[in-house]
């Protein structure tokens, strides 16, 4: 761990007052400051999940909210923007995963309603980076690799998330945790770096900052609230999930973290007998995602859903959620630094 970067939380940390600890954001953060947001902390950008109602509370929350439009017709999109601005005066941004058929309508929406934030992912970052910035966008690239960082830095995004093998959804080909992520992706770039990945506490939070990340990006606990627009069956199912009840799956075709359910058995034991990717494209089918995140079919829907769900336990509102984990990763902090006194001197 670097003792310059632990020195630095430990002085964050001691300079936020304990009455004031739900008041006060991190000072000088990179994060805090691109965004012009109180905390460090980004909702996730999730298909059928993130929506405006999501979004809008996070951001009002002081975090940053992310509408994730990779569910969404292009006119959805527009709709759910302006209801965000509706609903808050704060910052919050979309999340456009570039492999999106009609994404050139997606982004024309995105610059024509003003959005000041695009998070983009499952794609090149030279692809639209360039345009966004000239429009005085401000784009940050989800990678899973160091290689890709390096990539993403390249193309001029203002900041990348580090997304470790532990989330949910899509995930990076390599594998890679965050514990190993993290560390590895900020001695590469000289841009902000958020993590993500497994991050759904305060305790969770504090350890991706200590690795040097400077802020983080957080799914599964906020695809978990009242505001996530999930089917309730499906909040309940990844509440009651326990270890070992999400894996990733169709790593031919496109890595896809899910809980086990019917779906699961089928197309993993297709994917074990060695099929080919055409047969797993139509196994999976159109909608999969949809039938089983949006409208609750627990056996034949693609139920997306991080490895942390199996600690949470309780369904909470967004601000909540934000709440409890900027308090835990301040007394989390003030724990170590307690306990470790003589060695951070």
């Amino acid at each position: 761990m670097n003792s310059s970067h632990i020195f630095e939380i430990k002085i964050q940390i001691q300079i936020l007052m304990p009455d004031q600890s739900a008041h006060n954001a991190l000072p000088d953060n990179p994060i805090t400051k691109l965004f012009g947001i109180q905390y460090p902390i980004i909702q996730a950008g999730m298909i059928w999940c993130s929506g405006w109602e999501l979004a809008s509370a996070v951001s009002n929350a002081g975090g940053l909210g992310l509408i994730g439009s990779g569910s969404m017709y292009p006119e959805i999109l527009r709709e759910h923007i302006r209801k965000c601005k509706a609903a808050t005066n704060k910052p919050f941004g979309v999340n456009v995963p570039l492999m999106y058929p009609d994404i050139d309508k997606h982004m024309d929406i995105i610059i024509s309603e003003g959005v000041k934030i695009v998070f983009t992912s499952a794609g090149n970052p030279k692809a639209w980076t360039s345009q966004l910035k000239a429009h005085g966008i401000t784009v940050v690239h989800v990678v899973s690799s160091v290689k890709f960082a390096l990539k993403s830095e390249e193309a001029g995004v203002d900041a990348v998330v580090a997304e470790g093998f532990e989330a949910g959804g899509h995930n990076g080909r390599e594998e890679t945790t965050t514990l190993v992520l993290i560390p590895g992706v900020r001695d590469a770039v000289k841009i902000p770096v958020i993590a993500a990945g497994g991050i759904g506490s305060g305790r969770a939070m504090l350890a991706a900052m200590a690795l040097g990340a400077d802020g983080v990006q957080v799914g599964t606990r906020f695809a978990l609230t009242n505001e996530s627009s999930g089917h309730p069956a499906f909040k309940a199912m990844a509440i009651e999930s326990t270890e070992g009840d999400t894996t990733v799956a169709i790593k031919a075709l496109a890595p896809v973290r899910m809980l086990h359910n019917h779906f699961y058995e089928e197309i993993s034991a297709a994917e074990k007998a060695g099929a080919s990717v055409e047969t797993l494209a139509a196994m999976l089918g159109k909608g999969r995602a949809k039938r089983g995140m949006f409208e609750g079919d627990l056996e034949e829907g693609e139920l997306e859903i991080g490895q942390v769900a199996a600690y949470l336990k309780e369904i909470k509102p967004a601000q909540t959620v934000l709440n409890d984990i900027w308090n835990e990763f301040l007394a989390a902090g003030k724990d170590i630094v307690k306990k470790n006194h003589v060695f951070l001197q």
